[in-house]
């Protein structure tokens, strides 16, 4: 674990953007981070697929999540 140093205006995107997503501050931007290197690794890829990707591999059930 370490320090990441953020631009003042980009930890302020994260302030607001946890709140809305109910994760704390530091939850968020490691989300958005690994969401990135996720978008960097795989860049065909869309936002969606990728977390698809991931709550399948965390083997949550997507047909549970399904708005009908």
């Amino acid at each position: 674990m370490g320090i990441v140093k953020i631009d003042d205006d980009l930890h302020e995107e994260a302030r607001r953007a946890s709140t809305v997503m109910c994760r704390s501050i530091n939850a968020q931007a490691e989300f958005w981070m690994k969401v990135g290197m996720l978008a960097e690794a795989n860049p065909t890829l869309s936002f969606n697929e990728i977390v698809k990707m991931q709550f399948a591999a965390a083997h949550v059930g997507l047909a549970d999540l399904t708005v009908a």
